[in-house]
């Protein structure tokens, strides 16, 4: 049969491939509640500044007055003033000429992508970019290569190549490792070569750099080096929703060709509204980034003492490598049996052979959340499964 569904399902079983969604009640920052009514402290979420159930940002939604519902695309009536507020409001914060909001990130990359390159252009990618990053390419039908993850080398060499246009493309901080792209070298060569350069910054905006900025701002890169900022606020600054931000002729021209932007229904100005009272606690709020960097160091010490083995990473996400996908699935089972929510992270979303725990910390973990997350992590099979 062509659509043997049953058969396809069993072979994603069968490779300890199978996802499945379960319901969970957020109660206060840190604790989760699933259905049978057992208590989790959340060790996997984008919570980076614990700023997704702050007290302030829920009166905003409380106190809301205004339409539900944007009721119609940007471009029609749906763009209402607390969006411009915001997009005024990041641009400020930014230091770039104009923002462009998005429905979420996903969307974003496959606007921007798909906007700005066609049939004839090359599309370079660092190998371990987010999936929307990687279908924007597909999307937008130029060639699309991929080069090796943080090689700038391999990347120069990517561009020595005779395109019309070309656009590489690069988280800012990896989503699935955690390590940091280095910016000022790929900007460096994308200046030379006359290509352009797209930063997906999701897990640095709000965590790192001068009033958490972000990585560019830690590189110390522009809008000139780097005309394409996507960002989100689904994660440090807890509400929900994406924007690129850059020269004002750039966002122009994706305010015209930019699909996923066009053709879609606003999003709800109240989420805008609490999105631009989350920029203001970002912007002024530093301890919080202080906090988190005081419990990724933290971390870091405890992990290694216990012999695992961790990616290289400096920011909140933390990996600690395992390798096949069954032996990931079954540690974060037992992490859940102590009273920990991690998830384990497989192939597709990482490369087969580097399954692993994708531990992320808050800025709203207290010590002894973080304790209790070492002593579940003090667990024989783990430190076996790195030496592997």
């Amino acid at each position: 049969m062509v659509w043997d569904i049953g058969t396809e399902l069993t072979a994603i079983r069968a490779a300890d491939l199978h996802r499945q969604r379960r319901v969970y009640q957020a109660d206060g920052p840190v604790h989760m509640v699933d259905a049978s009514g057992r208590r989790l402290l959340n060790f996997c979420g984008n919570d980076y500044l614990g700023l997704a159930n702050d007290p302030r940002l829920g009166r905003v939604l409380r106190d809301w007055s205004g339409p539900t519902g944007s009721g119609s695309a940007d471009l029609v009536t749906g763009h209402r003033y607390a969006h411009e507020a915001l997009s005024e409001a990041l641009s400020d914060w930014l230091q770039r000429d104009r923002t462009l909001l998005f429905s979420t990130g996903y969307m974003a990359n496959l606007g921007v992508i798909a906007g700005l390159t066609r049939r004839g252009d090359l599309v370079l990618q660092d190998r371990l970019n987010h999936a929307s990053l990687i279908d924007g390419g597909l999307l937008s039908g130029a060639r699309c290569r991929r080069y090796r993850h943080r090689d700038v080398d391999h990347l120069q060499r990517c561009l020595d190549r005779p395109y019309r246009r070309r656009l590489v493309a690069t988280d800012g901080v990896f989503s699935m490792d955690g390590d940091v792209a280095p910016l000022a070298e790929i900007a460096a060569v994308t200046a030379q070569t006359g290509a352009a350069l797209l930063v997906d910054d999701a897990h640095g905006l709000g965590v790192i750099g001068s009033q958490g900025r972000g990585s560019l701002a830690d590189a110390g890169l522009d809008q000139f080096q780097v005309p394409l900022l996507v960002g989100t606020f689904g994660k440090a600054f807890g509400t929900y929703g994406a924007f690129v931000s850059g020269p004002a002729e750039w966002i122009e021209l994706l305010e015209q060709k930019a699909r996923t932007a066009i053709y879609t229904t606003a999003s709800p100005p109240v989420l805008s509204a609490a999105t631009l009272a989350a920029l203001d606690l970002v912007r002024t709020e530093g301890w919080r980034r202080e906090r988190l960097a005081a419990l990724i160091r933290r971390f870091r010490v405890g992990a290694s003492q216990l012999g695992l083995s961790l990616g290289d990473s400096g920011t909140a996400i933390q990996p600690v490598i395992i390798g096949e996908a069954g032996a990931a699935l079954a540690a974060s089972r037992r992490l859940e049996v102590a009273g920990i929510l991690v998830a384990a992270i497989r192939p597709p979303t990482v490369p087969a052979g580097s399954a692993r725990l994708r531990i992320t910390l808050s800025a709203a973990h207290a010590d002894e959340h973080l304790d209790r997350l070492l002593d579940a992590l003090d667990d024989p099979e783990l430190r076996d499964s790195g030496r592997n």
